[in-house]
C-alpha cells in the first residue's frame, strides 16, 4: 500500500526537524567544550614572557583584554569627592603636559599653611590614574626640592631596573637605585607600574615586588606571633590581591643618608603606632617655616586605613571592589581599569549589596559628606594653633612652653594629614577617620592651652 503524500511530507518535516535539532545539540556541545577549554586555558601564548619582560604591550598580546582594561586607566572621570577631571593647561618647556588633574591647595587652602616650608606647600594635585603615576611625578612643582630615586618606587616600574642593578637581588638593586639624584634614577626606568610588578610572568600568580612592603607585612605579623613571614609564599590568593595594591598605597619614609624606603609598621598599623615609631627615631620630613615645629608628611595610607575598616574586617580585599572580577566569555578575570569603585557600582558593589545603584552612591556620599565637613574642622583647628605660636613667640611666651605647643602642632598635622592623604574620603574606615580628627583636634586645643599665662 503507497504512503499517501501528506505523510511523505510530514516524514521530511520530522526528518529535517531531527537533524536540525541534533546540529543544534552537537553545536551546544561543542561550544560548551570549547568554553571549556577556554576556562581552563585563561590565555594563549602569543609571546613568551620572562622575568625581565617589563613593557606592558608584550604581555597584552596574551592578555589583551586586561591590557586594554589597563590602558583604560587614562580616563579621568570625577566622583564627589575623588576621581580626576582633566583641567587644560598651557604646555611649557619644562612641562610639556596639556592636561593636569585640579590643585587640591585652591580647594583645601589650610594645606599650604599646614605644609609651609615644605615641597607640597607648592604643588598638590589631585590623583590621576596608573596611566599618568609617572609623568605627573615627572612633571610635578615639587621638584623645587631635590627628590631621590626613592619616590619612584610608587610612581614606576622598578622590579627591572632593581634586578638589573642588583645582579638579580631586588634588595640590593633598590639600595643602589633610591639614593640616586632622581633625574639619575629616571635613567632606568620606562613606565608607570606594569604587569611584571604585581605579576609573575610564567605562572600569573599575583606578587609583591617592593622590598620595603616584603619587610613592612614581616614586621605586622611579628606583632600577630607570626615569625619570619614571606608574604610571597604564605599570603594567601585573596590576601595578595590586597597586598599587590599595598605596595605602593601606604604611608613610608625615607631612612637615612642611603633613602632606603621604610614602611614604619614595626609597632603597628595604627596612626598613633606610626606617630611612636617616627618620634622614637627622631625622624622629621621638614621644619614649619611659621613656627620651627619638627614635622611629619603622611604619604597615602589607604592600605592602613582599610585595615580598620568594616570591609577589611569582612574578608574584601582592594581589587573585590577597584578591580572586581568581570566575565568575559567563559573567563572570569579582574577589571584592570582599576578606578573608584562609586565609577563601577554594579560590579564593584552590587555583588555584595544587594540594594540599587542609587541608594549605595547615596549612603557612600553622605559618610564622605560628613567627613569632609570634619575635616575642614580640623584644619581649621590646626591653623588656628599654628598662628598662636607665631603669636606668642612675638609676645615672649617661654621657650618650653613654644616647644610643648609645636609638639602638639607636629602630632596635630601628622594626624589630620593622616586622613586628608588618604584616598576615600574617608569612606575605607569612616570610624576610625572620625576618631583620628577628633584627636587630631583635640591636639590642636592641647597646644593652645600650652601657650596661655599661667594663672595663680
Amino acid at each position: 500500500m503507497s504512503t499517501s503524500k501528506p505523510s511523505r511530507i510530514l516524514l521530511i518535516v520530522i526528518i529535517c526537524l531531527c537533524s536540525a535539532l541534533a546540529f543544534s545539540i552537537l553545536a551546544l556541545l561543542a561550544n560548551i567544550f570549547e568554553k571549556k577549554v577556554e576556562g581552563k586555558n585563561p590565555f594563549f601564548r602569543v609571546v613568551e614572557l620572562t622575568d625581565d619582560t617589563e613593557d606592558p604591550t608584550i604581555w597584552g598580546k596574551n592578555f589583551p583584554q586586561q591590557y586594554d582594561d589597563y590602558n583604560r586607566t587614562v580616563d579621568m572621570m570625577r566622583t564627589k569627592y575623588g576621581g580626576s577631571e582633566g583641567i587644560p593647561r598651557e604646555p611649557t618647556e619644562d612641562d610639556p603636559r596639556d592636561v593636569t588633574s585640579y590643585s587640591k591647595l585652591d580647594i583645601i587652602p589650610q594645606l599650604k599653611l599646614m605644609w609651609a616650608g615644605y615641597a607640597f606647600a607648592k604643588d598638590f594635585r589631585e590623583e590621576r590614574g596608573h596611566a599618568y603615576m609617572l609623568e605627573d611625578q615627572l612633571f610635578t612643582g615639587r621638584h623645587i626640592v631635590p627628590q631621590p630615586g626613592t619616590c619612584m618606587n610608587c610612581h614606576a616600574s622598578v622590579y627591572v631596573p632593581f634586578k638589573k642593578l642588583g645582579d638579580g637581588d631586588i634588595i640590593k638593586g633598590s639600595e643602589k637605585f633610591n639614593p640616586m639624584p632622581y633625574k639619575e634614577a629616571m635613567k632606568h626606568v620606562k613606565y608607570p607600574v606594569s604587569c611584571i610588578d604585581c605579576h609573575d610572568s610564567q605562572t600569573m600568580e599575583l606578587r609583591v615586588t617592593r622590598p620595603a612592603f616584603i619587610a613592612g607585612i614581616r614586621e605586622v605579623k611579628a606583632l600577630e606571633g607570626i615569625p619570619d613571614y614571606d608574604v610571597n609564599t604564605m599570603a594567601t590568593h585573596q590576601e595578595m590581591r590586597t597586598f599587590a595594591c599595598a605596595q605602593c598605597h601606604v604611608e613610608y619614609y625615607f631612612k637615612g643618608d642611603q633613602k632606603r624606603l621604610v614602611y614604619p609598621w614595626s609597632k603597628g598599623l595604627k596612626v598613633e603606632n606610626m606617630l611612636e615609631y617616627y618620634d622614637e627615631v627622631g625622624f622629621k620630613d621638614w621644619q614649619h617655616k611659621e613656627t620651627g615645629a619638627p614635622m611629619l608628611k603622611v604619604q597615602h595610607p589607604e592600605f592602613e586605613m582599610w585595615s580598620q575598616g568594616i570591609h577589611a574586617q569582612a574578608g574584601v580585599s582592594c581589587a573585590d571592589c577597584h578591580m572586581p572580577y568581570q566575565r568575559v566569555g567563559a573567563l572570569k578575570i579582574s577589571d584592570h581599569h582599576v578606578r573608584s569603585p562609586l565609577l563601577n557600582i554594579n560590579n564593584a558593589c552590587q555583588t555584595c549589596h544587594k540594594v540599587s545603584e542609587d541608594n549605595l552612591l547615596k549612603r557612600t556620599e553622605k559618610i564622605q559628606d560628613r567627613h569632609v565637613n570634619l575635616v575642614h574642622t580640623t584644619l581649621d583647628a590646626l591653623v588656628d594653633l599654628i598662628y598662636d605660636i607665631k603669636k606668642a613667640s612675638k609676645k615672649g611666651v617661654s621657650e618650653d612652653k613654644i616647644k610643648i605647643a609645636q609638639d602638639f602642632q607636629r602630632k596635630a598635622s601628622f594626624y589630620v594629614d593622616y586622613v586628608e592623604a588618604e584616598n576615600s574620603s574617608g569612606f575605607h574606615a569612616a570610624q576610625e577617620a572620625a576618631r583620628i580628627l577628633g584627636e587630631s583636634i583635640n591636639f590642636s586645643r592641647l597646644g593652645q592651652l600650652a601657650l596661655r599665662e599661667d594663672k595663680n
